[in-house]
């Protein structure tokens, strides 16, 4: 199967995709709304370090760019939650693959900045 886009051309769009899903915050956030759709506060407690400023300007980028939807319900009280669309339940697996080898291999990286700092 052939992809109409290459990440190595400068003009490619795919570029910004690349950009979008490597940021650190969009790692975490996309995999903690995997198994069900959550309220901002929710995202807050589950991911430690992210401000409340962060966190809105982080949704409202993945809300424009097609991975999250963002739902206000009705209910009493009234609240937003939100859920990833199709296209990111489709990048959730390789990121959580990512989360798995960052997981594992920390020590491994520690320690080689350890010794390259120390050299």
């Amino acid at each position: 199967m052939a992809f109409p886009g290459d990440v190595y051309a400068s003009n490619c769009s795919a570029r910004d995709a690349l950009e979008l899903i490597s940021g650190k915050w969009v790692m975490l956030i996309l995999p903690a709304l995997s198994r069900q759709p959550l309220r901002n506060g929710a995202l807050l407690r589950r991911i430690e370090g992210i401000s409340q400023k962060v966190l809105t300007q982080t949704l409202r980028q993945l809300e424009r760019n097609g991975l999250i939807e963002r739902l206000e319900l009705a209910e009493k009280p009234a609240h937003v939650e939100y859920r990833l669309t199709p296209v990111a339940c489709s990048l959730v697996d390789t990121l959580a693959a990512l989360d798995r080898w960052a997981e594992h291999h920390f020590p491994e990286l520690d320690a080689a900045r350890e010794r390259y700092d120390g050299a």
